[in-house]
């Protein structure tokens, strides 16, 4: 056993033998800006999602702004959120000047509930935001009926839900717009970056356009000319050519998270004092993070500490934050579940005794 802390997060990098060789290629090939090997990330990624088109940008909060931008959502409008994530989600609606209304979260899951949505759309409301926290997929069969009922496109923040699937589709099959984050501590990383996956050909060129100051790179700067608002959100060659190696060891990675994930599902069921997540019917999450809720949280955090190992409920809720509270909403079911929740690490690097650890602890109490 090794007793330093085991951590929730964790960044996982391919061998050096591996990604070294191809980086120095890169950075001593004269060309680190965006070209040939954001491309073939790009398409790689798209393999990967099984449909749409990938967009690379310089992170998951420029991949939610652009897919803000593409929605149509500006200044006075409403987006019906979720305060159960991390800060990006809703800072990115402050970006475009719109509002923030929260729905409040199914119990079973803790992401956002359908019926709550649904009270909480009005005439200002321009696009719903969906999360998949700590990689537990929401309804999507349920928010899908509810765009399509009222027309309203769906942005989907699947930064922690890289290999989650409903209905044996991955996430990023499912909505108009959905956002992946390549941050240092997501199970696929480039040190930073994002992708933003578009189901719409006429929408992704557009997209191209925003994520590099308006400016069509397939002209010259002289035949250039600028006519819808850009920013400098494009990855480069360097976070692209780490993101290709990453590739390789992808399913690697991802099924060591969902292997733990489940192997706590199934032993850490029916003990006095946790409740398990419900999952929806059809789904399969990535397990970022494993969820549960517990009585006497600061008490099972203390014990988990006790044993090296690191617990805790990670995320501030959003409305929380004075920024980004503009309705000063009730949220019952939210308040119930937050209450409770707690996040325990089952990434790549829990090893089978280091897990059978945190089982065994747990079961004696706290």
């Amino acid at each position: 056993m090794n007793y330093k802390m085991i951590p929730l997060v964790k960044t996982c990098l391919p061998p050096s033998n591996k990604l070294i060789p191809e980086l120095e290629k890169i950075l001593y090939s004269g060309y680190i800006a965006q070209g040939e090997k954001v491309e073939l990330f790009e398409r790689a990624f798209e393999k990967l999602i099984g449909s749409g088109h990938s967009l690379s940008v310089n992170s998951g909060t420029a991949a939610l702004h652009v897919a803000l931008i593409l929605a149509g959502v500006s200044v006075g409008d409403e987006v019906i959120s979720t305060a159960l994530t991390a800060e990006p989600t809703n800072v990115a609606i402050k970006m475009v000047g719109a509002k923030i209304r929260y729905a409040d979260v199914d119990y079973e899951t803790g992401n956002i509930s359908p019926p709550s949505i649904e009270a909480n759309i009005n005439e200002k409301t321009k696009t719903i935001m969906v999360v998949d926290y700590a990689g537990i997929p929401a309804n999507v069969p349920a928010i899908q009926a509810i765009s399509k009922n009222y027309n309203i496109p769906v942005i989907h923040d699947a930064a922690h839900a890289l290999g989650a699937k409903f209905n044996g589709l991955s996430t990023g099959n499912h909505f108009p717009y959905s956002v992946f984050s390549f941050q240092a501590i997501k199970q696929l990383t480039t040190i930073d970056g994002g992708m933003l996956q578009i189901q719409n050909k006429e929408k992704y060129e557009k997209a191209k356009l925003i994520r590099w100051f308006g400016i069509d790179k397939k002209k010259t700067r002289i035949e250039n000319n600028i006519q819808i608002q850009g920013y400098k959100y494009h990855m480069n060659n360097v976070n692209a050519t780490i993101g290709l190696v990453q590739l390789n060891q992808i399913d690697r990675i991802l099924n060591a998270h969902i292997e733990n994930g489940k192997y706590f599902d199934e032993h850490l069921n029916n003990i006095p004092g946790i409740e398990l997540i419900n999952y929806y019917p059809g789904s399969e999450a990535a397990y970022w993070l494993y969820t549960l809720k517990v009585e006497n949280r600061d008490g099972f955090i203390k014990r988990m500490a006790e044993i090296k190992v690191m617990a805790s409920e990670l995320h501030k809720r959003s409305d929380w934050h004075d920024y980004l509270n503009d309705f000063n909403q009730r949220l019952p079911y939210l308040e119930n579940f937050y209450s409770k929740m707690v996040h325990l690490p089952c990434g790549w690097w829990l090893n089978p005794e280091e897990r059978e650890l945190i089982i065994e602890t747990i079961k004696k109490g706290w």
